[in-house]
């Protein structure tokens, strides 16, 4: 037990501690509530959202994924560190009150398994501590906190804060725990025993020998241990460690609809036009993020895995996610005291998270949020960004203008006629319009690509014949379709994107009302196909989309097409807007026929894990910013070293980059392929064999 002197000494610390501890939280509360309203709820559903931070928090699911190894030696840390927190109790207890009154506890199973998990726990969070320390400040992994050289940093992390702040972090967590096991090494020298319930003090017990001057170690090793805590405190709500508490909660912040249904990276939160009292359209300062984005900051641990995985970044550009919140913490940390005052923020957010390269390199891949194991939505922090230099500003690349102008004028971005939009029809194919087949049961969402871009017209062709063999019962809109904005949207103008959409939702709503059996849409495009199916339901239309390998799945499944027969060795490249956003993985494969076809081999980096084409952010409408490498050119040359002889796609966008890649020109490169040809060539040799053709 503590002397009367030590007690009082130690409640003046702890009062000063807790104090400026409780400040610093309470501004960071005052910000995060100073953020936007949301147009998703973030706390519907409270016990399945409860359920669900404690079953990912619990199980370290998302931090094992794509670093198992990493996640080993973290699950050491947040278990020793969760068990610890009884530990620091029981210590601090023991401090205050008299020996005696825990004797019964010493001989007893509880107390025996109370010092057992105390020491095991504090033994495997020294060996986490010891192998983290070694990998960034020893080993310095790559896969850290080195950007490369375009990528805009905080000042404050350009002068090796990060680094600084992972060695406190480290130091606090190796003395705290250390001391701990030191102290009780020392108690049980100073009572002349050992105990095997404990093996790691028992070691240092017969390191240091028994003798009862040995409970100086003890009071040594209860102040080092639990002064810590209270030196540590006021400077951890400015530290990445905030994350043990900010992460969980953020794990269980995710979107929902109003019903409870969650809400996937493929949809964006929408801006109230018809809200005059809206001036800033956008987000050029902290205070205008959604409270959500105030929090992401709080809760990234500083990983890097979004921006190890992120198109622009591995290809060499200016982008990294991952330094968009690093940035964000840091200059909340810097101007938290005037910000959670009502101050406003003193400069711009571009000024200090990312360049305007960087901006406008984002493909809107949703690789970042995929690989985010706390849930940060990087996206949405771009996206927004994007709004404020279109609609506020004014400030974008030259080349959107004109696909924006072409998107207003003529309701494409090639800027073709209006009339010409069904003039892909060949002459031995009957397709008809909804107004010649008004009781059709599925609606072919052509698309822009599919009407006007040559290679995307061979798709839809492919797909009407597949249609027309299988006998569905389809039509299309013809000159009545528009594009569905969204490049207009992922490209920051969500006001033409709004005019586009509100067009189309009442030509849909008009079309496919409800007269029995509902109708469903189907379109060869992903960027339509997540368009109709998340984007629009914020303007009233509610739609049964499929995409169309789901639709020929269906058909084979039900006997309508042949089995998919590879001739030669085939590889598929998952389209962010239909896998990673959508989460459509499986229909696709099985038209290829992965069950039984050894011929389809799958690229390293594949389904929730694919690299983005480089097209997709409106990115296909523009010069891709300065790197190393062309987003397409780095996922061509992966497709090529599986050796297949034809890469499947399953949009035309994906088709279009893939096929004007660098390598793609060179003799002896895979083809690639719509999903659709692949499988019309399919129809065309089953029907050879039979003599049918």
């Amino acid at each position: 037990m503590l002397t009367l002197l030590e007690k009082a000494l130690f409640i003046v610390l702890a009062v000063v501690s807790l104090y400026y501890t409780y400040r610093g939280f309470r501004q960071i509360i005052e910000i995060i509530r100073k953020g936007q309203p949301e147009y998703y709820s973030r706390f519907n559903q409270p016990l399945e959202r409860i359920r669900e931070a404690l079953v990912r928090t619990i199980s370290q699911v998302t931090v094992f994924k794509n670093r198992p190894l990493v996640g080993f030696f973290h699950s050491f840390i947040f278990y020793g560190f969760t068990f610890y927190a009884l530990v620091n109790l029981v210590d601090l207890v023991e401090g205050f009150f008299p020996a005696s009154w825990f004797t019964w506890l010493g001989g007893s199973l509880v107390g025996n398994l109370f010092h057992l998990g105390a020491d095991v726990f504090g033994t495997l969070v020294l060996i986490g501590v010891v192998f983290f320390v070694w990998r960034r400040f020893v080993k310095n992994d790559a896969a850290l906190d080195r950007f490369n050289p375009l990528v805009l940093l905080h000042p404050d992390v350009r002068a090796g804060g990060i680094r600084f702040d992972s060695f406190v972090v480290a130091a606090f967590i190796f003395l705290h725990v250390g001391f701990r096991l030191f102290g009780a090494g020392s108690l049980l020298a100073a009572e002349g025993r050992t105990d095997y319930w404990q093996p790691t003090a028992t070691i240092i017990t017969q390191v240091i020998g028994f003798g009862a001057n040995r409970i100086a170690g003890w009071h040594l090793g209860w102040w080092i241990s639990l002064g810590l805590i209270l030196a540590f405190l006021p400077y951890f709500v400015r530290s990445k460690h905030i994350h043990i508490f900010a992460a969980p909660i953020r794990l269980g912040m995710g979107r929902r609809t109003a019903a409870g249904e969650k809400v996937g990276s493929g949809a964006l939160d929408p801006i109230n036009f018809e809200n005059e009292s809206i001036e800033q359209f956008g987000v050029t300062q902290l205070e205008q993020f959604r409270f959500s984005q105030l929090f992401d900051p709080y809760a990234c641990i500083q990983c890097n895995r979004c921006t190890n995985v992120c198109p622009a970044h591995v290809t060499g550009k200016a982008l990294a996610p991952s330094a968009i919140e690093i940035n964000k913490r840091y200059e909340l940390n810097s101007v938290r005291k005037k910000l959670a005052a009502g101050e406003p923020s003193p400069r711009s957010v571009m000024e200090f998270a990312l360049t305007e390269s960087a901006l406008w390199a984002c493909t809107a891949c949703g690789a970042c949020v995929e690989a985010c194991p706390v849930g940060c939505e990087q996206l949405t922090d771009i996206i927004d960004l994007r709004r404020d230099a279109v609609l506020t500003k004014g400030q974008f690349p030259q080349e959107l203008n004109t696909s924006f102008r072409n998107l207003e004028r003529a309701g494409n971005p090639w800027g073709l006629a209006q009339d010409a939009r069904a003039d892909w029809i060949p002459n031995d194919l009957q397709i008809p319009s909804e107004t010649q087949n008004p009781n059709f049961d599925v609606l072919y969402w052509v698309g822009c690509a599919g009407a006007y871009d040559p290679a995307a017209q061979k798709v839809a062709r492919a797909f009407a014949a597949i249609l027309t063999h299988a006998k569905v019962n389809f039509a299309i809109l013809g000159k009545k379709e528009k594009c569905t904005g969204d490049p207009a949207r992922r490209g920051g103008n969500e006001y033409l994107y709004y005019n586009l959409a509100t067009e189309n939702v009442e030509t849909l709503n008009s079309v496919l009302a409800n007269t029995g059996t509902p109708k469903r849409v189907v379109t060869t495009c992903p960027h339509c196909f997540n368009a109709l199916a998340n984007d629009y339901p914020q303007l009233g239309g509610n739609y049964r989309v499929v995409h169309h390998t789901q639709l020929i799945a269906e058909l084979i499944e039900e006997g309508r097409l042949p089995e998919m027969i590879l001739s030669e060795k085939v590889t598929y490249h998952d389209p962010c807007y239909l896998g990673r956003h959508n989460g459509v993985y499986d229909a696709p494969r099985k038209v290829l026929g992965s069950e039984t076809a050894d011929s389809l081999v799958e690229m390293p980096r594949n389904r929730s894990n694919s690299f983005c084409c480089g097209a997709g952010g409106a990115q296909f409408w523009k010069e891709e910013e300065p790197g190393t490498m062309r987003v397409t050119e780095n996922r061509f040359r992966e497709a090529e070293s599986t050796g297949a002889k034809v890469v499947a796609a399953g949009c035309p966008f994906c088709k279009s980059m893939l096929s004007s890649s660098e390598s793609a020109g060179k003799t002896g490169a895979p083809a690639v392929l719509d999903i659709a040809e692949l499988v019309l060539e399919n129809l065309r040799r089953t029907k050879e064999k039979l003599g049918l053709a």
